[in-house]
């Protein structure tokens, strides 16, 4: 397989990685750690980091290590490519989730059409502490579109 291909499927399946991860990780085995940011998502700043920051790090750290793997254990090599698609995925997420949605790190102020509809995913999902998981292909439940408020509001449960 070619690895341009193989990095676009790592990055493409990130997606629901992410959701279990975010499910079954993070509302699960580890909420302890997540839930602080449920309680901080308003107030995160450069100057806050918070518990849930854990999981980027320990995230990044096995990707970093199957790279170490793809690029020095013969056979291996598909991982360096997967490996890029992953952290490709990883910026976007990140791109997406703390610099726009919770404006961390950032005083900007400025709304973009397109990622209005996955910040208003994201605070409902903050309303409800449940779906959606997913984040830049979130799938809300029809029962849970009515009532969210509206989108200039900042992300704050």
């Amino acid at each position: 397989m070619q690895p341009w291909l193989v990095a676009l499927v790592a990055f493409v399946a990130m997606e629901p990685v992410t959701y279990a991860a975010h499910r079954w990780l993070m509302h699960g085995l580890a909420e302890r750690l997540h839930r602080s940011h449920h309680r901080n998502a308003a107030r995160a700043t450069a100057e806050r980091w918070e518990a849930n920051d854990v999981f980027p790090l320990a995230f990044g750290a096995v990707v970093v290590a199957l790279m170490a793997t793809g690029f020095n254990v013969a056979g291996w090599g598909v991982l360096v490519p997967a490996c890029i698609g992953i952290t490709v995925y990883g910026a976007a997420y990140a791109a997406v989730h703390d610099l726009y949605i919770h404006r961390r790190f950032i005083r900007s102020t400025r709304r973009l059409p397109g990622l209005e509809r996955l910040a208003e995913a994201h605070r409902t999902h903050h309303r409800t502490n449940g779906e959606p998981y997913g984040m830049l292909l979130p799938v809300v439940p029809r029962a849970q579109r009515s009532g969210s408020r509206p989108s200039h509001e900042p992300v704050d449960a």
